[in-house]
C-alpha cells in the first residue's frame, strides 16, 4: 500500500512483486497486456481454482495508516487488502499440501478491466474463480450490470441578451435529466431498483453565449429487469436534435454460493464478467463497498483473519465439488 498504483501506475506494484514475492511452491506467470501493463499469475500446479483481485486502485492516492484493528489508505479494501488476504490463504494452502491453485493479480480493473479481459484470452484448464472484492464477508449471489452512455445535445447559438433568437442545448439537456429522473424503471426482485448517475456534463461555451452544443455521460447500474431496455428507454426521452452513444456495459451476473455463508447481493461491478473462460465464478472478501473510492477507505484486520479461513473453507468445499 505504501507504492501508488492508481490505475495508469500499477506497474510499480507489479515490478515490485515480480522481484520481490515469490511463495513457496509457485511458479510466476507475468502476463503482458497490449497497453504495456503487466498481470501476475501465481501458480501451484495446474491451478483449477483461482483467487483473483485487482492491484490498481482509483485517484487519489492515500498513503497507509494504522488506527487498532484498522488498516486506512487507498486499496485497503479495494483491492490491494484482497491480494493480501488471498496471499496468505495460498501459503496456508501449500503448507498444508494442497496443489492446483493459483493466485491472480489484474491491473485495470477500475478502468474497464483491459487486465481481466487480457487473462481471460491465456488461462486454461481452470473450473472456479473467486474474485475478491469488499463484500462485507458474504458470499454474493448477484450483482448489478452497467452501461455507460454519451448523450449529445444540439441547439444553435445567439446572443445570450437575446435567448428568443437561438436554442439552448443546455436547457434541452436539463429537460432530458428531468424526464430520465422522474422515469419509473422496473424493480427487479434480486437486485432492487435500476439506478444512474451522471458522472460528467459538459459544455464549451462564452459564458455570455447560449450554448449550442451540450453533452453528458451517464452511468447506469441495471438488473436483469431492464439491463437489455436501456437501449430503448433512452430513445423515447430525447428529440431528434440529440445523439446518444453506448460506449460500454457489463451484463448483471449471477455467481456460485456454497453453503455455511451468509449471503447477499450486490450494486457495483467488478472483473468478474470478463474471466468467463476461466470457470463458474464467486465474489467474496472482507471489507465495505461503502469505504471503497473514498478518503476515508478501510478495513479491519480482524476481517481480513475472517477471509483467510473463510477462502480456505470456500476452496475445500468447491474441491469437494470437483471430486
Amino acid at each position: 500500500m505504501k507504492i501508488d498504483s492508481t490505475s495508469g501506475s500499477e506497474n510499480s506494484v507489479a515490478d515490485y512483486l515480480i522481484n520481490g514475492y515469490r511463495p513457496e511452491g509457485s511458479v510466476l506467470d507475468v502476463i503482458n497486456i497490449e497497453n504495456g501493463k503487466k498481470n501476475l499469475f501465481y501458480k501451484w500446479g495446474e491451478p483449477v481454482i483461482i483467487f483473483c483481485s485487482h492491484f490498481d486502485t482509483v485517484p487519489p492516492y492515500i498513503p497507509p495508516s494504522m488506527d487498532g484493528d484498522i488498516i486506512k489508505g487507498r486499496g485497503s479494501c479495494d483491492a490491494k487488502g484482497q491480494i493480501a488476504v488471498m496471499s496468505s490463504v495460498c501459503e496456508r494452502l501449500f503448507e498444508s499440501g494442497e496443489t492446483n491453485f493459483g493466485l491472480l493479480m489484474l491491473a485495470g480493473e477500475e478502468v474497464g478491466s483491459y487486465g481481466a479481459i487480457a487473462a481471460n484470452k491465456v488461462i486454461k484448464g481452470c473450473k472456479y474463480v473467486i474474485v475478491g472484492e469488499p463484500t462485507g464477508n458474504k458470499l454474493i449471489r448477484a450483482s448489478k450490470g452497467n452501461i455507460l452512455a454519451e448523450i449529445v445535445f444540439k441547439g444553435r447559438s445567439c446572443h445570450s441578451g437575446y435567448p428568443e433568437n437561438g436554442d439552448d442545448a443546455v436547457m434541452r439537456m436539463a429537460s432530458f435529466i428531468e424526464r430520465l429522473r422522474i422515469y419509473e424503471f422496473a424493480k427487479d426482485e434480486v437486485l432492487g431498483e435500476t439506478t444512474f448517475n451522471i458522472g460528467k456534463v459538459y459544455s464549451d461555451n462564452a459564458h455570455n453565449v447560449v450554448s449550442d452544443k451540450a453533452g453528458l455521460k451517464i452511468f447506469f447500474r441495471t438488473t436483469k429487469t431492464t439491463h437489455d431496455l436501456i437501449n430503448e428507454i433512452i430513445p423515447l426521452l430525447i428529440d431528434e436534435h440529440t445523439e446518444v452513444n453506448f460506449k460500454y456495459g457489463d451484463r448483471p451476473m449471477d455467481f456460485v454460493t456454497v453453503d455455511g455463508f451468509e449471503i447477499g447481493v450486490v450494486s457495483y461491478g467488478s472483473d468478474a464478467p470478463e474471466l468467463y473462460n476461466l470457470g463458474e465464478c464467486l465474489l467474496y472478501g472482507p471489507g465495505s463497498i461503502l469505504d471503497a473510492h473514498t478518503e476515508n477507505e478501510k478495513v479491519r484486520i480482524s476481517d481480513m483473519n475472517k477471509a483467510v479461513d473463510d477462502l480456505i473453507d470456500i476452496y475445500h468445499k468447491l474441491k469437494q465439488k470437483l471430486s
